[in-house]
Parts: C-alpha cells; sequence; structure tokens
C-alpha cells in the first residue's frame, strides 16, 4: 500500500490537469476481497442494478431482451450494500488526498452521485463518450471530486477511461455538446481538444482521482475478462447540493 502523504507538486498537477494517479493506494489483498464480493454480487446480480441494455449507449444491447440484455453495467448504491465497500468509502489514505485536493478539512462522500461498481464485461460492454460529469449533478459549485479504484488492469483494450487534461478548467460553448450533454466529435471545434486525450491505465489498487468538470471518456471491452471498478464522489462540507434535485436525495456521509 502506498502510505506517501500527498506531495505539492501532485497536488498542482491535479490542479492543472483536474486528474491523478495514485499507485497502490489500497493493497492488493483488500482489492482481491472486493472482486470476490463483486463477483459474488454479480452471479446473481443482485439489485439494485444498471444494465448495459438501460444505457442504450453505442455497442450496448438494445433492450433487455436482447442477446446480452441482462449485461450489468452498474451494481448501484455500493456504499450500502457492504462494509468492505464502505471501508474504502471511508479510506484514510483517500481521504488524506481529498482533502489536500479539495482543501477542505470536513469531507463528504455523496450517495447520489457514482456511488458503484463500474463492471465492463466482454462482448456486450458499450462505449461512454466524452463528458463531464457535473452536467446533470446541481450543487453550489461544480467542484467535487471522483475516486476510481481499479481492482484489477485498466487497459485501451479493456475499455479504460480516457481524459482531456485541463479540460476542468475550460468554459465550452454549449453548442459544442450535444443533446446528451456528450462532447461532439463532428465539429472541427473540438479537434484541438480530443487531440489531447490521455489513456489512464491502471493496476489493482491504483487510484484515480478526477475533478466533476474534467471530460473523460470510455471504449468497450475488447478482452476475455471482465473490468471492475469502484467508483465514488466527495464534496467539501460548504459546497451543498441543490434542494429537491437528484444530487440531494440521499444523505451524505461524512468522511473522516
Amino acid at each position: 500500500m502506498n502510505t506517501a502523504q500527498l506531495s505539492e507538486h501532485e497536488a498542482q498537477r491535479f490542479d492543472r490537469d483536474g486528474y491523478l494517479i495514485r499507485r497502490g493506494l489500497i493493497d492488493r489483498a483488500r482489492t482481491d476481497d472486493l472482486v470476490a464480493l463483486i463477483d459474488r454480487s454479480l452471479n446473481p446480480a443482485l439489485a439494485p442494478v444498471e444494465f448495459e441494455a438501460d444505457v442504450h449507449y453505442p455497442g450496448s444491447p438494445e433492450s433487455r431482451t436482447a442477446p446480452g440484455g441482462h449485461t450489468p453495467r452498474r451494481l448501484l448504491h455500493a456504499f450500502s450494500r457492504d462494509a468492505q465497500f464502505q471501508a474504502i468509502g471511508l479510506d484514510s489514505a483517500i481521504a488524506a488526498t481529498l482533502k489536500t485536493l479539495m482543501r477542505t478539512d470536513a469531507l463528504l462522500l455523496s450517495q447520489n452521485h457514482h456511488n458503484c461498481v463500474m463492471t465492463k464485461h466482454p462482448g456486450y460492454s458499450s462505449v461512454t463518450s466524452w463528458h463531464q460529469d457535473i452536467r446533470y449533478w446541481r450543487f453550489d459549485r461544480p467542484e467535487l471530486v471522483s475516486t476510481w479504484l481499479a481492482l484489477g488492469p485498466e487497459n485501451a483494450a479493456n475499455g479504460c477511461l480516457l481524459v482531456l487534461p485541463g479540460s476542468h478548467r475550460l468554459e465550452i460553448d454549449p453548442g459544442r455538446f450535444d443533446a446528451a450533454l456528450f462532447l461532439r466529435t463532428d465539429i472541427p471545434e473540438n479537434e484541438e481538444l480530443l487531440a489531447t486525450a490521455k489513456t489512464v491505465e491502471l493496476e489493482a489498487g491504483d487510484v484515480l482521482f478526477f475533478h466533476s468538470k474534467t471530460l473523460h471518456a470510455a471504449g468497450q471491452n475488447t478482452s476475455d475478462t471482465i473490468k471492475r471498478t469502484l467508483v465514488y464522489t466527495y464534496r467539501s462540507a460548504d459546497n451543498a447540493p441543490i434542494p429537491e434535485t437528484r444530487s440531494a436525495v440521499y444523505p451524505d456521509i461524512p468522511v473522516g
């Protein structure tokens, strides 16, 4: 496990790029236990579950009755599912990193956003186009940070994340997004930005921290094994969700 404190250089890099990878932050024994827990939750799929067919993304099955229609995409409400998931959400090394990046001592885990196990299955996984997570979230400020814990290798072959460094600092005209608020790849105005894309390759125990405005995407899983990732989102206590929105449905969890 990586117990090193976050350096000022790393914090500055996050401010600049909108993402940061901390290698080996969670030890292998814990990630192995999480994989076993997730696999028990996938076979059979324990509700609440989002299926690939539900999102209608490129490559996903047309419906739940189509071939591959019951391929799980996300195990929802991870924090309340099991103590092992809770332990990661409240992990001291993750919390310390977040507090430094977000410059706060009062940190909360959102149960309304992410709070899930993301899976990509061979054969029926979908493409996630370029987007900002904050597009559907409602808070006083668009300043949240998500954690992406890899539970195995993540690479281009199995549909790892891609990011656009520094995109969290940009003011992008609405016309550069489509109706679903995905960044358009069919217009010249976005070509230069898309050319800056970086592939986020991870190993089990690595944690990606990324800003809620950082544009990111993911490809399909063309390998022969399932990719599993535990994802949470955090806010500072002074950045409240807007009442009566989807960001305020469930209570947030104090961390540390």
